[in-house]
């Protein structure tokens, strides 16, 4: 009798853990935030020039000064990501199941940061807004994909305070953007706040393609032509595809992108069509996913127009003197806070789509009353105390949203669910939101009425999601979701950046 012990080496660098790909994953969006709120801050947006009736003029600064754009183009440039962005996003979370999803985040964070640098060499209107659409491509990929990859990694009893520290760099990220855009602007000039954003993430574009491709549960491996050039893996990893214990070359990125590029035009885009249609088909036929679908799109419907329009409706009700500091410092705190609470609340509870759902409605529910509340007190003090509290109730969705959007569908789904989810809670939710206020405030003539009409659009948001408490729901993540992943190529929910250990074969 012999016994043979086989010692397997870890298949991935051994800094790179869980947390690292948290950490990696939560600067990324900070700092696609960032440049969110750069292109908005004065420093950065500036202001047009003006003349007085003497003939006295006075030079204009910024983006909006240089280029001399009207308060209707400065709107259109805010918004220009949105296009590549919704368009993008569908097309990624399709292309992730025949290109490593890994490599298209690398990929998609190459773009952005090309068109980052770029929006610094623009010399008009239409080459930066050109520009602003590419770095919503850019950014739709991580959009689609990262949320995935840390539900995956996360602690089984932790996965939602995972996607709560995910999503809480959105209003840390908008607020150090505004400072940043304000410092660079004033003191240099608004074009370097673009390349200093370029040079930030520039190391994560690139380690998107160094480091050895992580694969997606519920994905199977791109594979080579020939079965021999496959490692088999352990039960207990997922593996992508290794020649001779090293990464293939199809899946290392030679500096131009040629592998993905290659695939790209390689592949069938009748197929990817057809993929995209039937997947989407499945989505909108599962009653969970579109109710909390209509809940989130009621949801940002009011919190896209209280962003764009609650400073203007304090200073004119409550005559706040800096309406735009006290309504974003009260909206980094709450939605810092709200976040990470409901997050680790939800964990508390036991991370399930029924406790998901209830904590969605009580929690919106209750925000409601105190937003309607606080929009009801004459006085500016009770208002701000009871919006605050408002705010972080509301703010408490944030990750039970996105959970039910992960573990509502297969493994192999998440990215398109994720992707649909966020091009329906624009396109209906906050994008025509801020018009249609507009709309209704110049009909009214009345801030504190049109804000009251807004808020109650919560509630319609809380019974939705009340609604989803009493639907059959499944959590599929441990469904196989690859027909094509045999036996050797099976998902585990063991996370992916786990280090392997010993396995020790006996013969006899």
């Amino acid at each position: 009798m012999a016994g043979v012990s086989v010692s397997r080496a870890p298949e991935h660098p051994s800094w790179f853990s869980p947390k690292i790909l948290l950490t990696m994953f939560c600067i990324i969006n900070m700092l696609t935030y960032i440049d969110r709120g750069t292109i908005a801050s004065n420093g950065v947006n500036g202001s047009s020039g003006t003349c007085t009736e003497s003939g006295t003029c006075t030079a204009g600064s910024g983006i909006q000064g240089d280029f001399d754009l009207s308060n209707f183009e400065d709107g259109i440039l805010s918004s220009a990501f949105m296009v590549g962005l919704l368009i993008s996003s569908p097309v990624f979370a399709t292309l992730a199941k025949s290109i490593n999803p890994f490599r298209l985040i690398g990929f998609g964070l190459s773009v952005w940061t090309l068109a980052v640098i770029a929006c610094g060499f623009s010399f008009n209107f239409w080459s930066i807004t050109i520009c602003r659409m590419f770095v919503g491509v850019g950014e739709a990929s991580f959009i689609s994909l990262a949320a995935p990859f840390i539900d995956d990694n996360a602690p089984v009893a932790q996965k939602t305070a995972w996607l709560a520290t995910f999503y809480m760099c959105i209003p840390t990220g908008y607020a150090l953007g505004y400072v940043y855009g304000g410092l660079v602007g004033s003191n240099l000039n608004w074009r370097y706040a673009f390349w200093g954003e370029a040079i930030l993430m520039l190391p994560f574009a690139i380690l998107g393609f160094v480091v050895k491709p992580l694969q997606l549960k519920g994905f199977a491996p791109i594979q080579s032509k020939g079965p021999s050039d496959i490692e088999t893996p352990s039960s207990e990893t997922q593996d992508v595809e290794v020649k001779d214990g090293k990464i293939s070359m199809k899946d290392e990125c030679t500096g131009k992108c040629s592998s993905i590029s290659s695939r790209l035009m390689g592949s069938s885009h009748w197929d990817h069509l057809s993929r995209f249609a039937k997947d989407t088909r499945v989505l909108l036929s599962d009653k969970v996913y579109v109710v909390n679908a209509l809940g989130t799109i009621a949801y940002n419907f009011v919190l896209g127009a209280y962003s764009y329009w609650g400073p203007k409706a304090g200073y004119e009700i409550y005559n706040m003197t800096d309406a735009d500091l006290i309504f974003g410092g009260m909206t980094v705190i709450c939605g810092i806070g709200g976040t990470l609470a409901g997050g680790y609340i939800l964990d508390f509870m036991s991370s399930t789509i029924p406790n998901a759902f209830k904590l969605l409605s009580v929690s919106t529910f209750l925000g409601a009353i105190f937003c309607f509340s606080a929009f009801c007190f004459k006085s500016m003090y009770p208002f701000l105390a009871f919006f605050a509290v408002g705010e972080l109730l509301v703010f408490a969705t944030q990750a039970p949203v996105n959970y039910i959007n992960l573990h509502c569908v297969k493994p192999s789904m998440r990215p398109l669910s994720m992707a649909i989810a966020t091009v329906a809670l624009h396109i209906f939710g906050d994008v025509p939101s801020s018009p249609l206020v507009g709309v209704l405030e110049d009909y009214l003539n009345n801030w504190r009425v049109t804000a009251l009409i807004l808020t109650a659009i919560l509630f319609p948001a809380a019974a939705f999601w009340f609604i989803g408490t009493f639907l059959p729901s499944v959590d599929r993540f441990n469904e196989e979701s690859e027909s094509d992943i045999t036996a050797t190529h099976e998902s585990s929910t063991t996370p992916l950046l786990e280090e392997k250990t010993e396995t020790t074969e006996s013969t006899t």
